[in-house]
């Protein structure tokens, strides 16, 4: 595991403070190009877990995760409608930076958005999940979440070649979104063999919600 994802000890809060100081942090605000603006869904009754990345600057914008393209992808994947992905009751969405981290210059010879702030797994994290005892499905949507629950340095491509490993209680996947297009395209056997069994496992946990 990456040292910027370490494990503190865990504060014991109730889950309704746990909610409220979520949405009032300001831990790394004057780091965020945006400000601060913390995006989960959270329910303790909660089935399915999906551990994603950051917000990007749409969902910053619109203040529900994955309303873009992106989450138009994922629902495909899960086999769910809008309402039911909306549902915290069967959905928790917690990524592992809960506000938009900013993206990439041209002068920083990279693209796409930063990654998540370090600062708010190390806060929050280990709470958050500590709360959500019905989870019977967790997703880590990209590296960052992979490393941080999988604890170890792994690829992409190198955790979804071992999903089956993991399952039925943990899936691991590539980020939806659209700059995936290419790995999507040169790894089809994620579409055609892997989504299908996580239709069917997300399906049997929202028929039992």
């Amino acid at each position: 595991m990456t040292q910027q994802f370490s494990k503190p000890v865990l504060n014991n809060l109730t889950f309704a403070e746990l909610q409220e100081n979520i949405a009032q942090c300001q831990l790394c605000a004057a780091d965020l190009p945006l400000g601060a603006k913390p995006i989960v869904q959270l329910s303790p009754s909660a089935k399915i877990l999906i551990a994603g990345q950051a917000p990007g600057r749409k969902t910053h914008d619109k203040g529900r995760p994955f309303d873009d393209a992106s989450g138009k992808r994922l629902r495909s994947w899960l086999g769910v409608t809008e309402a039911q992905f909306y549902n915290p009751q069967l959905f928790a969405i917690l990524p592992m930076g809960f506000c938009f981290p900013g993206s990439y210059s041209k002068a920083d010879k990279q693209s796409g958005d930063k990654p998540p702030r370090k600062e708010c797994a190390v806060k929050w994290r280990q709470d958050v999940l500590a709360q959500l005892k019905h989870v019977e499905l967790t997703i880590l949507v990209g590296k960052y979440a992979i490393e941080w629950h999988l604890q170890q340095k792994m690829s992409v491509t190198q955790s979804v070649a071992n999903w089956q490993s993991l399952w039925p209680h943990t899936l691991v996947m590539p980020h939806p979104s659209p700059r995936n297009n290419i790995w999507l395209k040169q790894h089809p056997e994620f579409e055609a063999e892997i989504i299908p069994v996580l239709k069917q496992r997300v399906a049997s946990l929202v028929a039992t919600s």
